[in-house]
């Protein structure tokens, strides 16, 4: 189980996150979406502990606590190879970290770039890299921020597919935020909606 617990984040003197109380379950998939300025970002940041809330606290179940993915809506990518930029987060020998890394890179439609230098990808490019990137290895609970929102059509359906394809491999949580309705009801079970800084459905 993930609970919050009295969350407040403040911004300039005033509140701009209050979640009293929430529970999310574990094996499910959660869409966080509202309209722009909803804190959909500030609620996964707080989440996934980049950032700490003004008050109360996220309890997370210990048998996942130490096995968290977060990518960031505006990932990192580093100057090697697309292929070393995933391989960094794979584990064994350098050859099995080079399979794994191909693998992961073939789940996000990315393998035809494995030789391109990871920082001189387009937007949408880099959120895929960084996607295989979180995918390489299995994670008991995934957080993403926007995960396609840089990408174009046939990217975004990558996107979705490798999600929901590593979901049913795994079994993990999933929390996501989105702009996008009708991702959020592809790829969610639950549908969590903010507005002005307060879960209201």
């Amino acid at each position: 189980m993930i609970c919050f617990r009295d969350i407040k984040k403040e911004y300039r003197g005033s509140v701009v996150l209050d979640i009293p109380r929430l529970e999310l379950e574990l094996g499910r998939k959660y869409a966080i979406i509202g309209p722009n300025g909803a804190v959909k970002s500030t609620m996964i940041r707080i989440l996934a502990g980049a950032i700490q809330p003004d008050n109360g606290s996220i309890n997370i179940s210990n048998d996942i606590k130490g096995d968290i993915a977060y990518m960031p809506q505006q990932p990192y990518a580093f100057g090697v190879t697309v292929l070393g930029n995933v391989a960094m987060a794979a584990q064994g020998s350098k050859e099995e970290r080079r399979q794994q890394a191909m693998h992961s890179l073939t789940r996000v439609g990315m393998e035809g770039f494995a030789k391109a230098k990871g920082n001189r990808l387009s937007g949408g490019e880099t959120q895929r890299m960084a996607l295989a990137r979180m995918l390489v290895q299995p994670h008991r609970l995934l957080i993403l921020d926007e995960p396609a929102s840089a990408t174009d059509i046939a990217g975004n359906n990558m996107v979705e597919h490798a999600l929901l394809s590593y979901w049913k491999e795994h079994g993990c949580t999933m929390v996501f935020s989105t702009h996008s309705l009708a991702q959020a009801g592809r790829l969610a079970d639950t549908i969590i909606v903010l507005s002005n800084g307060n879960v209201v459905e």
